[in-house]
């Protein structure tokens, strides 16, 4: 049987998959686009070109595009999914940061659970639009701008708001200000209000997901900034992912144990509609036509 978890988000959506032993056998990361309910179609469409959908299997859903997902035997929250993936990733106890597209979520971990967390969802100063927005006026690309600030001496860039900060950057670059001096301070930036708002949530360990996870000057920049080592890996940004398919995972074992019970086949209700849906003239039609 396989857990699979799908979360959109608003700048990426991201795919994982488990076997029986709770082994990650496949990830998949897309740009979400304009659409979630069309990410949800390629999401479809990938699993079942792996054949992921023609095995028993459950499927969870996160993320802000989660209720787009059709075929989806469940919806759970971000913050669950994210406590969840992170505890798989990295133990059970802990802080974790997550940096997403949108928003910049601090969980805090206790056994396995989410004991706390808070959110900045209000605006995208401190989340990695914010950076993607600096690089694009920078003409550069993140992981460009990560190198830059590295060799750059620190420019403070004061204002918390994102078009604020953006006005502020155009005017250091209208006074000749170095690139990499510039990038210094957006990267110093994000830095300090995710520091600020980790700084409410206790916890010895601590640790990144989302899209900086393999942003090195920002792991560097942000151990310092809390004083104390910032764990992460390659996987972390399929945090969420992997946490829905945990839950996926644990539904199936229970569609399973019901199965069993009742007599039935295994898996086999599950397959069938996720077959159906994709059968439905084209994926994407059949996907707005349950958004509707």
């Amino acid at each position: 049987m396989l857990g699979i978890g799908i979360d959109i988000g608003s700048t990426a959506t991201k795919i994982a998959v488990l076997d029986d032993d709770g082994a990650i056998v496949d990830t998949n990361v897309r740009s979400t686009g304009f659409s979630s309910v069309e990410a949800a179609a390629a999401a479809g469409e990938y699993l079942a070109s792996r054949g992921f959908l023609d095995m028993p299997h459950a499927v969870v859903a996160t993320g802000y595009g989660r209720i787009a997902v059709p075929f989806a035997d469940k919806v759970v929250t971000e913050i669950t999914c994210h406590g969840m993936g992170a505890a798989f990733l990295f133990g059970d106890d802990g802080v974790v940061i997550d940096v997403g597209g949108q928003d910049t979520k601090v969980i805090q971990l206790a056994g396995g659970k989410v004991k706390k967390f808070l959110m900045n969802d209000k605006c995208a100063a401190g989340t990695g639009r914010f950076l993607e927005i600096m690089a694009d006026r920078l003409a550069v690309s993140q992981q460009q701008l990560a190198d830059m600030a590295r060799e750059g001496e620190p420019t403070p860039i004061s204002s918390m708001c994102t078009v604020f900060a953006e006005s502020e950057v155009i005017s250091l670059v209208g006074r000749g200000e170095p690139r990499e001096n510039i990038a210094n301070g957006v990267i110093e930036s994000v830095v300090e209000r995710v520091a600020t708002m980790a700084s409410g949530v206790a916890g010895e360990q601590v640790f990144l997901t989302g899209g900086l996870c393999d942003n090195a000057y920002f792991v560097e920049r942000l151990a310092s900034a809390l004083g104390q080592r910032v764990q992460t890996t390659p996987n972390a940004r399929f945090a969420g992912a992997i946490g829905a398919a945990i839950a996926a995972s644990r539904l199936q074992s229970e569609k399973e144990h019901t199965a069993t019970e009742s007599g039935g086949v295994q898996g086999e209700g599950n397959g069938r509609r996720a077959r159906s849906w994709l059968a439905n003239g084209s994926s994407r039609q059949a996907a707005n036509k349950h958004e509707r």
